[in-house]
């Protein structure tokens, strides 16, 4: 436990935007008891001229015009804060000494408007925790003088283009002056560990409760009419992240078999041959409270991701939400998989094999496999994330 710290938060996303993320729980565990500012990620020129009309946008250059204040109390022991500054749009220049230069000049603006929060809430001996942030908080180590800097790596990022233009040479040199980094995922924590000789895996926490305490039998209106073996997937449809031509192949080895997606669709999917095939159900974007209402009404949930540098480090929290139920999950083999859900679900690495799988994992689904699933997703907490984090934190302060 780590208990009367102040602990400043950077990362990739503001604490408005809707969606959950490690982070912002994370920073609700460490406000239990410590003292916490989490940080928005600055106002970009760029952003400003295109979404003027945005109200966060409106929000954020109110703040930055001193029209109202930028520093929000979210808990009694931790606030948010909205930089009052902007910082330029710098990624799309190519050439590397002229980003580094504007991004020391983005990193100076960004780091004046932490330290006045930092002196209105007497912050003192504070530790700095990164979430991947690795271009608007390079130089926060020099700028702000931490007691202690933690990088916490969740994502590849530099599987993406935009951060890997000036990643691949920044991300390295960040983790390497960090003073420890942290993961969630074993993939992730080897990565850093190439810079950074105190890096440690920290797992990753879920919030199961809603998945946990579900009990309803009802199944959901547009569910009730599909026949046959229901297989399932909740989550964002990314053709970059998933495989289609895998979901092509066993909707069409298996036309007696029922395939549902839930969540929103990008380019490839609403291009793709998935929507030609009767027995594949799109069922579109829904609420998270509705999640388990969809994962129930699944006799096998799937994770049939692609295995590429942008997937194959990452922690799918989702296997947590379908265990959390009980639920026999088929999931793509990757080492990550292998190492932390092996015991718990069916790992395949081709359609033959997912096939099998899928067939095999509802012969043999018992009431007793379906309880230690979910005695195994309960111990995915964010409690026990945290608690590996300030073992690491403790080791090196």
């Amino acid at each position: 436990m780590l208990t009367g710290r102040d602990i400043i938060i950077v990362g990739q996303q503001p604490w408005d935007v809707e969606i959950g993320s490690n982070c912002k729980n994370i920073a609700l565990e460490f406000s239990k008891h410590n003292r916490v500012l989490y940080v928005n990620s600055a106002l970009d020129r760029v952003s400003l001229i295109k979404g003027s009309t945005d109200p966060k946008i409106v929000k954020r250059n109110n703040i930055i015009k001193h029209k109202e204040s930028g520093l929000v109390q979210i808990n009694p022991s931790m606030w948010n804060l909205y930089p009052d500054t902007i910082i330029e749009s710098i990624n799309w220049i190519k050439i590397h000494t002229v980003f580094k230069y504007l991004n020391r000049i983005n990193n100076e603006r960004f780091a004046k408007s932490i330290l006045n929060a930092i002196q209105t809430l007497g912050f003192s001996d504070y530790i700095l925790f990164n979430d991947n942030d690795m271009f608007r908080s390079f130089h926060l180590k020099e700028l702000l003088k931490p007691k202690l800097t933690v990088y916490y790596s969740r994502d590849y990022m530099l599987a993406v283009d935009y951060w890997k233009r000036h990643g691949e040479k920044l991300e390295p040199k960040l983790i390497a002056d960090s003073d420890i980094c942290v993961a969630n995922s074993t993939y992730l924590a080897d990565y850093c560990r190439e810079y950074n000789p105190h890096s440690y895996y920290v797992g990753q926490g879920c919030e199961l409760d809603l998945f946990m305490k579900y009990t309803s039998t009802e199944l959901p209106i547009d569910v009730q009419q599909i026949k046959g073996l229901k297989i399932g997937y909740v989550g964002a449809l990314s053709g970059l992240r998933l495989d289609i031509e895998l979901l092509v192949e066993i909707a069409k080895a298996k036309p007696n078999w029922s395939i549902l997606l839930v969540g929103p669709e990008d380019e490839m999917f609403l291009k793709s041959q998935l929507h030609e095939l009767s027995n594949v159900y799109f069922l579109g974007s829904k609420s998270p409270s509705l999640l388990p209402e969809y994962i129930h009404s699944f006799d096998i949930c799937l994770n049939p991701q692609v295995v590429s540098q942008v997937t194959i480090g990452n922690y799918p929290r989702k296997i947590d939400e379908y265990l959390a139920m009980g639920k026999p999950v088929v999931a793509t083999s990757t080492p990550f998989m292998e190492a932390v859900f092996s015991g718990h679900t069916y790992l395949a690495k081709t359609a033959r094999e997912y096939i099998d799988l899928i067939e095999k994992a509802h012969k043999e689904n018992t009431n007793d496999l379906e309880n230690a699933r979910k005695d195994f997703a309960s111990t995915h907490t964010w409690e026990n994330s945290v608690a590996e984090i300030y073992k690491a934190i403790q080791k090196h302060l």
